[in-house]
């Protein structure tokens, strides 16, 4: 599992539970299919920055409450990558890292 849509399927699996929606539910209100929505919890998939919003909007959350904990690093002269909050390291421990 990419640990980026893992992280965005937990919080979409999250916010569809607070709403008391089905997958179904979810799916009928974003225009999307029901398989989706599961592989998207799952996180065996990423969605679209267009299907991403009406998927916040079908779980009555801000686009923001689905990408929480997903922080990118910019790289200096190594590629950034994204990981989640608790992997973040500090400024000052970035900055000593080879």
């Amino acid at each position: 599992m990419n640990d980026l849509a893992g992280c965005f399927g937990a919080n979409l699996a999250r916010h569809r539970r607070l709403s008391g929606l089905s997958q179904e539910d979810v799916a009928i209100r974003a225009g999307t299919h029901r398989t989706e929505v599961s592989q998207l919890e799952r996180g065996l998939r990423l969605p679209r920055l267009d299907t991403a919003v009406r998927l916040a909007a079908a779980v009555e959350a801000e686009l923001g409450e689905l990408v929480e904990g997903m922080t990118w690093i910019s790289g200096s002269y190594r590629p950034g990558s994204f990981v989640q909050d608790s992997q973040r390291q500090s400024p000052a421990t970035r900055s000593s890292t080879p």
